[in-house]
């Protein structure tokens, strides 16, 4: 018979481990959600201060105001209502380069960019290869991942929060030192100032702690599951998006086909 092992859940007939402790006993009601996510991902547990910084990103991350993922939950239970769950794919299947994907963007970027090299000393140091690295971009006419949002121009309150965080737990490592650096050398190259993304700053912060790279967007997914719920809560007692819909509906108006045609 082949056997299929794992560290994660188990059940027999009368217990449920999960990550070699008994679910009932051990985790239930003495593990926070944000722990056990943690957790689960990285099989070991966490630091008090890890958990600190990973559950401040979740918290960045859970909801930013009508953003199109909240939009499309909302539309999409005006049009199923009998499938939440339809609601809440819809909205996670938005993220992607523009909106929540930039967390994953940026920890990788910052991690390739860290990759094999030898880590600068002081502020001086991490300037300097900022600014090889952001020269570099702009030479290729690759943007900065994580720099630049459409609402926050001035600066995006959750950044300096995070690096707070960060720092206070002794986890602001060499991910947030270059997207920090970024931040401050970008102007040279650039002409103008951008600020430091919530979820570009979040991205370097999760790198920081260590977690795979490859499920950076899986933790904006998860913080934002918890927004989109509290999107379709809201659309209950309060909707809205029948009248989006209608705002659509009923302002189009008809204009002459224009076919497409192809790039030579």
């Amino acid at each position: 018979m082949n056997e299929y092992p794992t560290a994660l859940g188990a059940s027999s007939r009368d217990a449920i481990t999960l990550l070699g402790h008994d679910l009932a006993r051990d985790v239930m009601g003495e593990v926070g959600f944000g722990e056990l996510a943690f957790w689960l991902a990285t099989q070991r547990r966490p630091e008090p201060g890890e958990v600190r910084v990973f559950e401040a990103v979740l918290a960045a991350l859970a909801d930013h105001g009508f953003t199109p993922t909240a939009m499309v939950t909302r539309l999409t239970y005006l049009s199923a209502p009998d499938s939440v769950q339809g609601a809440l794919a819809a909205g996670l299947l938005g993220t992607g380069s523009r909106f929540l994907g930039v967390t994953e963007d940026t920890g990788r970027f910052l991690h390739d960019v860290l990759a094999g090299g030898r880590l600068p000393m002081d502020d001086a140091g991490w300037d300097a290869l900022a600014l090889r690295t952001v020269t570099a971009q702009r030479a290729d006419g690759r943007f900065v991942p994580g720099l630049g949002h459409h609402v926050h121009k001035d600066g995006d309150p959750r950044t300096p929060r995070l690096m707070q965080i960060a720092r206070e737990e002794g986890l602001f490592g060499p991910h947030l030192q270059l997207f920090a650096a970024i931040g401050r050398v970008h102007p040279q190259v650039l002409g103008k100032t951008l600020p430091l993304n919530g979820a570009g700053v979040c991205g370097a912060a999760l790198a920081d702690l260590g977690l795979p790279l490859p499920l950076l967007r899986g933790f904006a997914l998860l913080a934002r599951t918890a927004g989109l719920i509290g999107q379709l809560a809201e659309e209950l007692r309060h909707p809205v998006a029948n009248e989006i819909f209608l705002s659509v509906d009923l302002h189009n108006r008809s204009v002459p086909p224009d076919p497409w045609i192809p790039e030579a």
